[in-house]
């Protein structure tokens, strides 16, 4: 099983915001795209017609993700268990 971390969420947003020719291989192949970086996609689950929101939105989006994480992250010491 794979698993896709925020680090991993944050890579493909950001690439989708600031690589203009991975977003046309997007439009046009999405599951040929994705499987260039590597993340494997059910073709039953994409759409037919693919739509991206503008490269400033996404780069927007994903600086709000992070600050939403950054702030989460100092809340980790109380989700711990400590039990070693």
């Amino acid at each position: 099983m794979q698993t896709t971390t925020s680090q991993d969420f944050g890579a493909v947003i950001g690439k989708l915001a600031s690589d203009d020719i991975f977003r046309e291989r997007v439009m046009a192949d999405p599951v040929g795209a994705f499987g260039s970086i590597g993340i494997s996609l059910d073709p039953a689950y994409v759409p037919a017609v693919c739509q991206l929101p503008s490269k400033e939105t996404m780069a927007a989006d994903l600086a709000a993700f992070g600050e939403k994480l950054d702030n989460k992250a100092a809340m980790i010491i109380f989700l711990m268990s400590g039990n070693a």
